[in-house]
């Protein structure tokens, strides 16, 4: 027979485990179902790249020894003014007219010379009429001496008259080169007046493009511009075939520039347009400000858009361009390659794309198949898969 405390005891049957141990099953469930929670929720997290995009890149980068900036100006360049002073009465030309050589472009009041021209011709005619008029006067007075010759010699007059008729003779024919004198004279008195007149009027020096217009018409024009109101010259103009491009090159530098060096010429202004050129002369002065040698490039091909004062970079080439050179390259940075591959980005999703790659072209590297420009790609993808999902940060 069992003891009382016996009788008390709880009777666990066969295989029942002690409580305390099922008090641990609980809290393991609830960290695996978290756990796997949390790993499910940061594989469908986006994962945070930094991006670059397929650009065009020229292969001239890879053959600039230097890179130097500066601005187109007109070897050729001129501001016309009038010699005269006077108010201006015509303007035949606006900015951007064409002229050529010698073409009339502004005129000065000029009525007062216009009749001094007048008179220096009526006194050239006026003196010309009485050079005939003496030569006439000498001509009658040598067959009047030749008369009294012959009635010298007969006895017939005395040796006084025939001296008078020689002596009418000679002040005759001294009468004409006298008015001969007057006629030389009145000449250059109508040359004078002429180039008075004709500095009334303004004329282009050379063939060009008229730049600016600095007078209008009304305005007095004066050569040294001495009044406040006064305009000094009417406009300025330049030959646009002069072009040329003055690079300041840094002192440090110069070594890698030469005199008739090929060169690559890119505008601001036209970025997709690149131009040959050559080092056309090199300044012989430092710039002591700037610590820089101006060189004056020009330009070997032409085009109408290149104007003056337009900025521009010149790549100092080591050696002229092919023509297969010529036209741009699709690049990308290299640091968005991996084993032969780029991930492309859309719609926050990073899809692998095999790619051929080129030559290096500065710091990019050519791309020849597999992209096209402004793909956006990864930057540092190497720890990327195919299809995973993406956030673009910044750097």
């Amino acid at each position: 027979m069992n003891s009382p405390l016996q009788q008390l005891a709880i009777q666990r049957q066969a295989g029942e485990k002690p409580a305390r141990k099922r008090k641990w099953i609980m809290p393991l469930l609830i960290t695996v179902v978290l756990g796997g929670g949390i790993i499910w929720v940061l594989a469908g997290k986006p994962k945070p790249i930094q991006t670059a995009k397929v650009t065009q890149a020229w292969p001239s980068s890879a053959l600039s020894d230097l890179t130097a900036t500066g601005y187109v100006v007109a070897q050729k360049k001129a501001a016309i003014a009038s010699k005269a002073t006077g108010r201006l009465e015509w303007l035949g030309v606006r900015e951007g007219s064409p002229v050529t050589a010698g073409q009339l472009i502004a005129r000065l009041e000029n009525a007062e010379q216009e009749a001094q021209v007048a008179q220096a011709v009526a006194n050239v005619e006026a003196a010309k009429a009485r050079l005939k008029q003496s030569e006439a006067d000498a001509l009658e007075a040598e067959r009047a001496m030749r008369r009294s010759a012959e009635l010298l010699a007969q006895g017939f007059i005395s040796n006084a008259s025939h001296d008078n008729a020689v002596s009418r003779a000679k002040q005759a024919q001294a009468a004409v080169g006298a008015q001969t004198a007057v006629i030389r004279q009145t000449q250059a008195a109508l040359q004078q007046a002429r180039v008075a007149l004709d500095s009334t009027l303004i004329r282009a020096p050379f063939a060009g493009v008229v730049l600016t217009k600095n007078a209008n018409v009304g305005d007095v024009i004066s050569p040294f511009n001495a009044s406040a109101d006064s305009k000094g010259a009417v406009v300025s103009m330049a030959d646009m075939g002069t072009l040329e491009v003055e690079a300041d090159v840094s002192e440090a530098s110069l070594f890698k520039a030469k005199q008739g060096q090929p060169c690559e010429i890119q505008l601001d202004a036209l970025p997709d347009l690149r131009l040959l050129g050559k080092v056309n002369s090199i300044v012989p002065s430092v710039d002591r400000s700037k610590a820089t040698v101006t060189f004056k490039v020009s330009f070997i091909e032409h085009d109408p858009r290149v104007l003056p004062e337009m900025s521009a970079k010149v790549s100092f080439l080591n050696r002229p361009l092919t023509q297969q050179e010529r036209s741009p390259r699709l690049a990308i940075n290299p640091r968005t390659v991996a084993n032969g591959a780029v991930f492309v980005v859309h719609d926050g999703v990073a899809n692998q794309v095999k790619v051929q790659l080129g030559n290096k072209l500065g710091d990019l590297i050519e791309v020849r198949q597999g992209l096209k420009q402004d793909d956006v790609l990864v930057l540092e993808p190497s720890n990327l898969e195919d299809g995973a999902k993406v956030q673009v940060t910044k750097a």
